[in-house]
């Protein structure tokens, strides 16, 4: 085992306020080696079912103000902050991302818990002016806007612990309680976030309830099952394949659903562009977390003409990447999560080089690069029907698609049943505009890559890759109700 990969972390869950174990565990691995990290518990139905209950219950007893949110939130940025490099070693020996990489997402989600702490206190509802309308001159009509009541925070194992904040910092701030589901081949970044509350829910001076965060590890189908069918919960915020999040949508009845699915995300590099500096941004954007990013660069499009060119800068950008140990602090691309994602990602590339697609650079994975580790690969000569064109592929995979004018390009963006976010790279304002209107996703990134993502914007794309947006404001919104307050005439003569 790498000898900064952090060993024995068996942790609890944490359930009305106790750290609690259950009749199972759930070994979690080194993605890189395959040596154990820790294990976590494998929750029961009952004990989900207790931690939504604890949470109703927590929510109703909360008198929580929006400052004394905003001092918890604040309060556990800081103890994030505080053990920032045990939490980033834990992200990397869990997940497998270059160590570098989990020192960025600690970082980001103690700038993700702080601007979700200071949310809390911008809770604003407006008043209504009821004299536009004939005969209301007299009334006055204002909204507030309340907490939902209990949601369930369910996250992937890309970003352990910055997705975990994301749902779970907005949710609190909106004044809620929750119930976080992990993921569970990385479910102990997400274990530390909850410690890191529970102590500051200690720390600060201010009544929080027991069950006003619980986190459960375990089977997600055991999980999911109960959130669906419990009564109490009344929002669920999920991020994760577009499969499962279809089943949430479809049977979670009443209750409100935020779904951050999966992505085919083009970036168009025109030739008016710096193609070197472009060609950086793509491989980055392509194979950063070892391309399970689910607004990576999937398919970048190029024109016709320049596609030689293009390709041999992309190629150049890709070679000069350090594949190797998460752990060495020179390590660009590491190992994939887990086997699952792994073998996904080999049969992607070997149907494409079947169909016919040129390998630039790259190729090779397992064996002496290390388990689950694909190296960065370019390919060229893919056509649209192409599985790494056509599929959702969260592996370092670079496939460059060419065509014939910008308006195919376009066509060629807007090829996919997924909708999340675009990149163009180009110098011109006109073709910059029409690839903002035309492009069918939740974001279009102009001379940036589509894996953009600040942790304040809204976030969340069209067709299958979802419903909602994230980003704090967004999320503390979605997190909450709108009540309409009207005082009209009285009784009285006065």
């Amino acid at each position: 085992m790498s000898q900064q990969s952090a060993t024995g972390l068996d942790k609890s869950m944490l359930v009305g306020g106790e750290w609690v174990g259950a009749d199972d565990r759930i070994t979690v691995i080194h993605p890189y080696d395959s040596e154990p990290v820790g294990s976590v518990p494998s929750a029961s139905e009952s004990q989900v079912e207790a931690a939504v209950d604890a949470a109703a219950e927590a929510v109703e007893a909360s008198t929580l103000s929006a400052y004394e949110r905003y001092e918890l939130l604040s309060a556990t940025a800081r103890q994030v902050e505080s053990r920032a490099e045990e939490i980033a070693r834990t992200l990397t020996s869990e997940q497998g991302k270059p160590i570098t990489e989990a020192r960025t997402e600690v970082d980001r989600a103690v700038q993700t818990l702080d601007m979700s702490a200071e949310e809390a206190k911008r809770m604003f509802g407006e008043y209504v002016p009821m004299d536009a309308q004939r005969g209301f001159a007299r009334d006055h009509c204002f909204t507030q806007r309340e907490p939902v009541g209990v949601v369930a925070a369910i996250t992937p194992f890309n970003f352990p612990l910055n997705l975990m904040v994301h749902k779970v910092g907005p949710a609190l701030a909106a004044g809620n309680a929750v119930v976080g589901k992990p993921a569970s081949n990385t479910p102990l970044c997400g274990i530390l976030l909850f410690e890191c509350l529970d102590d500051a829910a200690a720390e600060v001076d201010a009544d929080v309830p027991d069950g006003l965060f619980n986190v459960v590890t375990g089977s997600g189908s055991t999980t999911g099952d109960v959130i669906l069918e419990h009564d109490a919960v009344e929002s669920i915020s999920f991020t994760g394949s577009t499969a499962v999040g279809k089943y949430l949508a479809n049977n979670s009845g009443m209750k409100e659903v935020t779904l951050e699915l999966g992505g085919n995300d083009p970036t168009i590099v025109w030739d008016d562009t710096d193609i070197e500096q472009a060609a950086e941004a793509v491989v980055g954007g392509a194979c950063g977390n070892a391309g399970q990013v689910c607004n990576s660069v999937e398919r970048v499009i190029v024109p016709e003409h320049a596609e030689a060119e293009i390709v041999d800068a992309i190629v150049e950008a890709a070679e000069a990447l350090a594949v190797g140990n998460p752990f060495d602090e020179a390590t660009q691309v590491a190992s994939m999560v887990d086997d699952s994602q792994f073998d996904d990602v080999v049969e992607i590339f070997e149907k494409t080089v079947e169909m016919g697609a040129t390998v630039e650079c790259g190729g090779n994975y397992g064996g002496e690069l290390g388990e689950r580790v694909f190296e960065p690969t370019v390919l060229s000569d893919v056509t649209p029907e192409m599985p790494a064109a056509s599929e959702e592929t969260f592996g370092p995979l670079v496939p460059v698609i060419s065509v014939p004018d910008f308006e195919a390009a376009i066509e060629e963006a807007n090829n996919t049943r997924y909708g999340l976010e675009a990149g163009i790279f180009t110098q011109d304002i006109d073709r910059a505009k029409r690839a903002a209107d035309a492009i069918d996703a939740g974001g279009v990134n102009v001379n940036t890559v589509s894996g953009f993502r600040a942790d304040h914007m809204p976030y969340g794309g069209f067709k299958e890759s979802g419903v909602g947006k994230e980003g704090i404001k967004y999320a503390v919104e979605h997190f909450s109700r709108q009540k309409l307050v009207g005082f009209h005439q009285g009784f009285t003569d006065v």
